[in-house]
């Protein structure tokens, strides 16, 4: 017997069932959840990244359940269904994509021998999502500030994607540098205005407002970089973090093989380690 999306719906309804549901589902919310959305989604992300496609299935699983539960939320708030997030991204998904339902509906049909180039299809792709920006812009009365070419941009995104798309956005505009020429300087710069904020703050004569600002610039501008470099930044910090955790995990077990104890090295010893860890991960 295999259960289906209906079976989890289900299930869902029972575990937010106010006398007989679990004690902790039925005390959630819409923001209480948020914390654990994210981290199902960076478990999804972490599953691909180490290729780990048997647990893929579960993390995807568990992602998928985050959909249910707020939509279990929404239905009991009388605010929307699970069935409506569904018609609303189908209905979405055929109006962005004119170059696979030419006629706006699921079942029409582009012609094989007639279909539209990249160019097209990436200019259909913005014009859409625009016109859909500024209709969201228009029904939403409650906004107080002007209409602005950065507005659909979830400010709930981790700071480096974020950051991406605000970039993105802008050069889509023409505010943006000429080539990664600039990037490297303006790099340069904001790191010498962060060692200046830093002593700064240091010496009394700042606070750590300033350093935190100049260092949110810095990594502003990596970003930048990452993007003239065709390089996501979340995935290159993600390389680079599974990187610091192997080799500080392979320093662990040298001392565990040696007998040595790791908090009594001194950091030059755990260094040494480190380099020869390097060393050998260059010979692969």
């Amino acid at each position: 017997m295999s259960y289906s999306i209906d079976d989890l719906k289900v299930l869902m309804a029972r575990l937010r069932d106010p006398e007989t549901g679990c004690p902790w589902d039925t005390k959630q919310t819409f923001r209480s959840i948020v914390p654990h959305t994210l981290e199902e989604a960076h478990e999804v992300a972490d599953a691909i990244e180490r290729e780990d496609y048997g647990n893929l299935k579960d993390e995807l699983g568990d992602l998928l359940f985050q959909v249910i539960f707020y939509s279990q939320i929404g239905a009991e708030e009388g605010r929307f269904s699970f069935d409506a997030v569904v018609d609303n991204l189908v209905r979405k998904l055929v109006r962005r994509h004119p170059h696979v339902f030419p006629e706006g509906t699921l079942e029409s049909r582009i012609d094989p021998d007639n279909r539209p180039d990249e160019a097209w299809i990436k200019e259909s792709w913005e014009r859409i999502k625009a016109e859909e920006r500024a209709k969201k812009q228009a029904e939403d009365t409650a906004a107080a500030a002007l209409p602005s070419r950065l507005d659909g941009i979830a400010r709930a995104l981790p700071g480096m994607v974020r950051a991406e798309k605000l970039q993105k956005r802008a050069s889509r505009h023409g505010f943006d540098w000429p080539n990664v020429g600039p990037v490297f300087d303006k790099l340069h710069e904001e790191i010498d205005e962060l060692k200046e904020a830093w002593q700064a703050a240091e010496s009394g004569q700042g606070d750590h407002d300033a350093v935190e600002d100049e260092l949110g610039d810095l990594l502003f501008v990596c970003v930048n970089l990452a993007r003239f470099m065709k390089v996501n930044p979340e995935q290159a910090i993600g390389r680079t973090n599974h990187k610091f955790e192997a080799r500080f995990r392979a320093i662990e077990q040298v001392l565990e093989r040696e007998g040595r104890s790791f908090d009594a090295e001194t950091l030059e010893a755990l260094d040494e380690i480190w380099q020869s860890v390097k060393g050998v991960e260059k010979k692969r």
